[in-house]
């Protein structure tokens, strides 16, 4: 008979992934804030501007990158803050699902749109 092996993070396991989450989220959108002070911000917002934008392709990397990082962090803080309502095993397990599904849904959608994004042209 085989053994199955669940992998099963601890609690403080998972803060240390909020914490390396929120450092580097400070990393990415510090840098993501900088690269906007390179021109004036009404001119940054032009559509033909924000379509350049995606198609630098370290750029769409670092927006990327802040779309997970976000997302991880967020959706992570969430499941803390929904486990302080009950504390049983049903609960935690349902809002476990609950926040990594919807971290899935946030990320695949936001991934899309910077697909989307990077494929339109200028005209």
């Amino acid at each position: 008979m085989m053994e199955t092996r669940r992998i099963i993070l601890r609690e403080s396991q998972i803060m240390k992934i909020q914490y390396i989450t929120a450092i580097a989220a400070l990393v990415v959108v510090a840098v993501h804030i900088l690269m906007r002070l390179i021109m004036p911000y009404n001119m940054s917002l032009e559509y033909e501007n924000v379509v350049v934008n995606y198609h630098n392709i370290p750029y769409a990397l670092l927006l990327e990158s802040i779309l997970i990082l976000i997302a991880i962090h967020g959706f992570n803080g969430l499941r803390v803050i929904l486990l302080e309502f009950r504390q049983n095993k049903i609960w935690e397990n349902g809002i476990t699902v609950f926040t990594i599904a919807a971290m899935i849904v946030i990320i695949a959608y936001g991934t899309r749109t910077i697909i989307i994004a990077n494929q339109l042209g200028l005209n």
